[in-house]
């Protein structure tokens, strides 16, 4: 079992910036794939950004040259960095990690900007 902890949501100004953080109980080192989704009021779960282990990053076209996905295997953790925050970029964020044999995911962090 894998436990994920997300931190670094909170409220923030359009035009704003936050880096949210996905602590893993376990290495990352060799996960399949990582990545960070969004869930809004009223609308379904969509993916954000994520990086399947050797390939380029893919995002949404709606963060795509605002927002970046990282990782540091020292730590153990997944990083999204949100730049030029909007207000449609409310909602609650969730990592998901992907070990091969399952995923995990974290129990997820809000994030409100303000317009």
């Amino acid at each position: 079992q894998v436990q994920l902890v997300e931190s670094g949501g909170g409220l923030v100004q359009a035009g704003g910036s936050l880096r949210l953080s996905c602590a893993a109980s376990r290495s990352i080192f060799g996960i399949n794939s990582m990545g960070w989704y969004r869930q809004a009021p009223g609308k379904q779960r969509e993916l954000v950004a994520r990086i399947i282990s050797g390939a380029t990053a893919n995002y949404a076209d709606s963060v795509k040259g605002r927002f970046t996905i990282s990782r540091d295997n020292a730590k153990n953790t997944v990083y999204l960095q949100m730049n030029s925050l909007k207000p449609e970029d409310t909602a609650v964020y969730y990592c998901n990690l992907d070990y091969v044999i399952r995923d995990y995911w974290g129990q997820g962090t809000q994030v409100t900007v303000s317009s």
